[in-house]
């Protein structure tokens, strides 16, 4: 590489010296992270999964669940529909499998008794699972998408609200990303899940269980954690958030990971704009939850929780999301 000197040609070029140095010195930052983290990774081996690639598994993968609204538009009904949707799948499906397998080699770095050909097994494994459990994915957001067009006036059709609506967008991202987390796939399903969060603002953490008829209208700032549990025909509101209340830290000092921390939310609950619910609590069945409320205790069925009914709730040192 080349010394440039430093130059303005014109007002869109700006070309900077020493390029060479600046490559070296951030090749050194990069070795000195990776001794710190004991990394040794085969020359030319990529190591983690790439997003750009899962980008690409799910979009097809959305093509093949919704053929005539989310694939190409010169698409025809019949043989041809088929056709693509098996094409889409052999081609995502294959892609999501090198993706897999980098997630699981990456796992069992240090582990000896780990080689290669069980990695392989492992991974044609689980994406073989995970494509059993498509025509049930589309089951669920069939639901999904149903419960958005009977619970917003202003939704004209159902494939309006799959064409148009950024939580059916956010839903379909976390009914694939919850699959591949249950079978074993955590990073890849984290990715899946970040995209949607990237393009909606919405932000379902994959392993969050959510049952069928799920509807978040609008959606912008919804935060949903780790091991939150939602019933069916559960509805949200923008900026509702399952979080979790506090974070405990071991003898060390270093943060706990797992454990259930999450809320549990019952049948036909619904939840409204701005609202904060923290904890491992429970909201009753067919509650209602106001706007702006913050809850850190559970409700009993058929609830009815206001702003005012709530102000008189503490923040104890350490709540956080």
């Amino acid at each position: 590489m080349h010394d440039f000197a430093l130059t303005e040609p014109s007002a869109e070029t700006l070309v900077v010296s020493g390029l060479d140095s600046v490559v070296r010195r951030l090749r050194m930052k990069r070795e000195r992270w990776r001794l710190a983290q004991q990394r040794s990774v085969e020359a030319g081996r990529r190591e983690f999964p790439s997003r750009e690639s899962l980008r690409e598994v799910v979009e097809r993968l959305c093509g093949a669940l919704f053929p005539m609204r989310l694939g190409p538009s010169d698409l025809q009904q019949g043989a041809s529909e088929d056709f693509y949707v098996g094409h889409m799948l052999d081609v995502s499906l294959r892609t999501l499998l090198a993706q897999v397998r980098l997630e699981l080699a990456h796992a069992s770095r240090g582990d000896s008794t780990v080689g290669a050909p069980e990695i392989d097994q492992r991974a044609v494994s689980l994406v073989q699972r995970f494509a059993t459990e498509l025509p049930e994915i589309r089951a669920l957001l069939d639901s999904d998408v149903e419960a958005a067009y009977r619970g917003d006036p202003a939704a004209r059709s159902v494939d309006e609200v799959v064409l148009c609506y950024p939580g059916v967008l956010a839903t379909i991202h976390h009914r694939l990303a919850h699959v591949l987390y249950r079978l074993g796939a955590p990073l890849v399903a984290r990715i899946v899940s970040e995209l949607a969060h990237s393009a909606t603002g919405i932000d379902i953490h994959p392993g969050a269980q959510i049952g069928a008829s799920f509807f978040i209208d609008h959606g912008t700032g919804v935060v949903i954690g780790e091991t939150t549990v939602i019933g069916e025909r559960v509805r949200l509101y923008q900026a509702v958030t399952l979080g979790a209340r506090r974070f405990h830290f071991d003898a060390q000092g270093a943060l706990e990971k797992g454990g259930a921390r999450h809320p549990i939310v019952e049948d036909d609950v619904v939840i409204y704009a701005g609202a904060t619910i923290l904890g491992r609590i429970t909201i009753g069945q067919g509650s209602s939850i106001g706007g702006n409320v913050w809850l850190t205790q559970s409700v009993p069925p058929g609830s009815v929780v206001t702003q005012a009914m709530t102000r008189s709730d503490l923040v104890d040192g350490g709540d956080g999301i």
